[in-house]
Formats: structure tokens, C-alpha cells, sequence
């Protein structure tokens, strides 16, 4: 067999073992789905919880909020602000609680202070270093091939091997 038509024949494989695993987990998945309830019955208090929630970071998952997570500590979180809620604590009372508990990192948009400068400026400072680097690495590469001389019989070599190459082709 060419090569050609063995890595279609492997690339048909494995498309038939993943569509038959994707189709077995969906036969076979969990149909015992239930409703999301709201936790209170007070539906002010929690869209008042569903808006901070969205402001504090899942610790576990860390690219989540604890709104979107489902993780045993977001849980806890939600109800930790529901309970402080339901107190008639303020946002902000609530936000420097967790953030007294748990730092700023906490916070899904932390603020911009001495401790999360790095965090801010961070990728910046980087996308500037790295294009530093490349027109660096480009100009040095250009000083290299210009400062490069070949001889005729160099030239003559690489036409041949062009050649060469063109034929087989």
C-alpha cells in the first residue's frame, strides 16, 4: 500500500472508533437530569447571588466563576453569600469579606494594586519582549545573509541540485 492510502485508512479508523465512542456515551449517558431549583424562594435575593457570584472567582477551577462552577467550594461560596445576603450585608461588605478570607485573587477582575501589578502589566511585558526579540532575530538573520558570500562554483552546485530535484519530480 502507498503511503497516501494508509494514513486514510488509519484517519477512517480512527473516525470510527471516536463516532462510536461519542455514540455509546450518548445512549448510555445519565437520563436522570433534574431541574435546577433556586435555592431560595426569594427570587430578588438571588439574582442579588447570581450578580456577585459572577464577580468571584471558583478557587478550584480558577478560569470559572463561582456562578458557572459546580465545584464543592463554589457551592459553599454561593451560599456563604446567599447567607450574608440574606443578613443584609452590602456588595461591597460581602466582596471584602472574601477578600479578607481570600485574598484578591479571589476576585474575578482584581483590582490594580501593588500585589496584582504583574497580573495587569504581566502579558504586556511580555508580547513586548518577545517582539524585542523577533525583529532581533530578524535583523541578525538578515547581517548573516548578507554578509554571506558564494562562489560561483557554490552557485553552480546549488543550480545543479535544483535541477536535479525538478527532475525527479
Amino acid at each position: 500500500m502507498k503511503f497516501t492510502q494508509l494514513s486514510i485508512l488509519s484517519s477512517l479508523l480512527a473516525l470510527f472508533v471516536i463516532s462510536t465512542a461519542v455514540s455509546a456515551q450518548v445512549t448510555t449517558g445519565d437520563t436522570s437530569a433534574k431541574i435546577a431549583t433556586p435555592v431560595s424562594s426569594n427570587p430578588d435575593l438571588e439574582k442579588k447571588v447570581l450578580e456577585l457570584s459572577n464577580e468571584l472567582r471558583c478557587l478550584v477551577c480558577q478560569n470559572q466563576t463561582i456562578a458557572d462552577s459546580n465545584a464543592d467550594l463554589a457551592v459553599d461560596l454561593k451560599n456563604q453569600v446567599r447567607k450574608q445576603l440574606s443578613e443584609g450585608r452590602s456588595k461591597e461588605e460581602i466582596l471584602k469579606y472574601m477578600t479578607d478570607r481570600y485574598g484578591d485573587f479571589v476576585l474575578y477582575k482584581p483590582p490594580f494594586n501593588a500585589a496584582t501589578i504583574m497580573l495587569w502589566v504581566g502579558p504586556f511585558l511580555l508580547m513586548v519582549f518577545g517582539l524585542f526579540f523577533l525583529v532581533r532575530q530578524i535583523k541578525q538573520r538578515r547581517q548573516d545573509l548578507l554578509g554571506e558570500s558564494f562562489t560561483a562554483q557554490d552557485i553552480q552546485r546549488a543550480r545543479q541540485l535544483l535541477e536535479r530535484k525538478t527532475d525527479n519530480q
